[in-house]
């Protein structure tokens, strides 16, 4: 017997912005639609968005149960905390408009520029920054001197440094003028100023960085200070990132 409590699927779906009711049937009939990991291709299942984990070919619809994701492109100078604990700016200030209660994924020292994401679902969070979940972050840092290849194969294959080992998974050289050298670096671990004390250990300063991608989500051309809301695609890969669903091909 079918269970007549909650709200029926294509409604759902069509509030999170899917599509319109009809074309939501029809991805239910083509078996698009998958709740808590099983395929649903027929009409009148009911679910709690708020409890249900609802996919349409592999991604979640976040938005049915208000999630949200928000990308800040983060200035140098400020604070990665959701609470004010002195005079400088925190991120938080750049979504005081919203009255979600938002987890920010992981941090940017206050020095470091760049992509930091921003959500209301805490399992999300946790999931991007747990260490099994490898997530990559790819950075841009400007440093003083000329960067040789025997430094480069160094921070590839590991430092020791204060607090253990750290090694980044890939380092290119992206520029060069006289005195400093552009470097991209790719890391998945988010210990404390890895980067700068990295350099700093191969016996170069880093001037500027810039966190450029999280996991699948790029800063693109995003302008400093700014925020966007992610949308539904880009939210299920970050879902898939964290390992919160499985992919399609899996299901």
């Amino acid at each position: 017997m079918q269970n007549q409590e909650g709200i029926r699927l294509q409604k759902v779906l069509a509030a999170a912005g899917v599509g319109s009711r009809r074309s939501c049937e029809e991805l239910i009939e083509q078996g698009r639609v998958a709740v808590n990991g099983i395929k649903v291709n027929e009409q009148g299942r009911r679910v709690n968005p708020a409890i249900d984990l609802i996919t349409v070919d592999g991604d979640p619809i976040a938005a049915a149960a208000g999630f949200i994701v928000i990308a800040l492109n983060k200035p140098s100078g400020v604070v990665t905390t959701m609470k004010r604990e002195d005079e400088r700016a925190t991120v938080a200030d750049y979504v005081a408009n919203r009255s979600d209660r938002l987890f920010h994924v992981g941090r940017l020292d206050a020095d470091t520029e760049g992509l930091i994401l921003l959500t209301n679902d805490g399992n999300l969070a946790h999931g991007l920054t747990h260490p099994s979940s490898e997530v990559n972050k790819i950075y841009l840092a400007r440093i003083k001197g000329a960067v040789t290849k025997t430094e480069i194969s160094a921070l590839t294959t590991g430092i020791e440094l204060s607090d253990g080992f750290a090694k980044a998974d890939t380092v290119s050289i992206v520029g060069a003028t006289p005195g400093e050298t552009a470097i991209e670096i790719s890391l998945h671990e988010g210990r404390n100023r890895v980067i700068r004390r990295m350099c700093e250990h191969i016996g170069h300063e880093v001037i500027q960085l810039v966190r450029v991608q999280f996991g699948p989500i790029k800063l693109g051309d995003m302008k400093l200070g700014k925020t966007r809301v992610l949308n539904h695609t880009e939210v299920g890969s970050l879902y898939r990132a964290a390992q919160l669903v499985k992919d399609e091909a899996a299901l």
